[in-house]
């Protein structure tokens, strides 16, 4: 579906039109539930993601529309009184921004329509959610003139997530998409908010996505769980240690305590927690001397340590890698996002890109019977409005 095309379909539902807004998706190449540890990540914005079309009303109300589950219908709010409720669904994610920034003190001063339409596959773990929140906070800073910067945006639609959808998410997939840049990923320090762009010119290697066409049903469920079992081995090293976040950890510090972590589960999820964050370190570092190889065998070491520290691939992820470590041309490969389903990533040269899609299609069929979708990751910019008023 085309811009147009969403148009149309908005002025038959809506019969008005006035503003268009995109959001993109991410996928993060190194740096997996490091977030909410205080640790690095390197995602980038991709360039399929969320759009949505708005237009204001003359009441208080609100009415949402999503051309991805039209079976909801149109989902009616008031201005007035916004809370939670799992009837609405997608629904939350857009309602639960609106209401982060009235609790912030900022000014909505009338009701509106919004469409949504997304070409980011549901349940990829490519972030539609977090690219919904960041369609719709564009939408409402550019609208009623809010002025808020780029990076306090992000803030809010995490707290979003967090308080008002109930998903005690870190900050990565906000960030990425509201802070992406074209043909760069950007590094990020979750613990400070510092980051920076790197330019991803891998000269004749693709990044493919690999659905696994499973979608996350445990995502939501495990990655709470995850953790709280991360936040009670920091709660251990913090007996000895004048840390906040398993992000502070070297290697060496980390083997050297690690004892004081008593649960044997616990001691393995902050080991994920502290060595991820060391190896996407490190990654960048190799990615920015022209180093891909190298680059690589991190991604793989990544999935290795997701699979068995941090236990959340699950059969269909780790059919695909495997297939994928297999193939000629291929540098890396390693599950990214929540895990349980969703996809992962692989670095590929070019000239072995119809092969490798191919028979990792094949084995994966063999393997699990489901059918994976492969994209070539093409890297896009933040999120923003698409035209002015007219």
């Amino acid at each position: 579906m085309n811009q147009q095309a969403l148009r149309s379909k908005f002025n038959e539902v809506f019969k008005k039109e006035k503003l268009y807004f995109f959001a993109p998706g991410r996928v993060n190449l190194i740096g997996e539930h490091t977030d909410y540890n205080g640790g690095h990540v390197f995602p980038c914005a991709l360039s399929f993601g969320t759009h949505c079309v708005f237009c204001k009303r003359d009441d208080r109300k609100i009415r949402l529309y999503s051309l991805n589950f039209p079976q909801q219908g149109i989902i009616d709010a008031d201005l007035d009184n916004l809370s939670y409720d799992k009837k609405q669904d997608w629904a939350n994610y857009p309602l639960g921004v609106i209401k982060t920034l009235q609790n912030h003190g900022y000014k909505i001063d009338q009701g509106f329509e919004l469409m949504y339409w997304g070409d980011i596959p549901n349940g990829a773990g490519l972030s539609s959610s977090a690219s919904i929140e960041l369609a719709t906070a564009v939408a409402m800073n550019t609208v009623f003139k809010l002025l808020i910067p780029p990076v306090e945006l992000v803030k809010l639609c995490q707290e979003a997530e967090n308080k008002f959808v109930g998903m005690n998410c870190g900050i990565m997939d906000q960030f990425a998409i509201g802070m992406g840049k074209e043909g760069c990923a950007v590094l990020l320090d979750c613990n400070t908010l510092e980051y920076e762009y790197a330019p991803l010119d891998l000269k004749g290697i693709s990044i493919v996505i690999m659905n696994t066409n499973k979608r996350r049903e445990l995502a939501d469920s495990k990655y709470n769980e995850r953790r709280g079992e991360c936040e009670r081995a920091l709660k251990a090293l913090q007996t000895q240690l004048p840390i906040k976040s398993l992000g502070e950890l070297s290697i060496e510090e980390f083997e050297k305590n690690k004892d004081l972590i008593t649960n044997p589960v616990e001691r393995k999820r902050a080991k994920h927690a502290v060595y991820e964050n060391q190896r996407t370190l490190q990654a960048v570092e190799r990615l920015k001397a022209g180093d891909v190889a190298t680059f690589g065998k991190l991604m793989n070491e990544s999935h290795i340590s997701l699979r068995d520290d941090y236990e959340v691939t699950g059969k269909e992820l780790d059919a695909l890698a495997e297939a994928a470590w297999q193939q000629k041309g291929v540098l890396g490969a390693r599950m990214t996002g929540a895990g349980f389903g969703g996809c992962a990533i692989a670095l590929v040269k070019d000239e072995n890109l119809k092969d490798f899609i191919d028979n990792v299609g094949k084995i994966y069929r063999e393997k699990t019977g489901l059918t994976a979708d492969f994209y070539i990751a093409s890297i896009g910019g933040p999120a923003r409005p698409e035209e002015k008023m007219y």
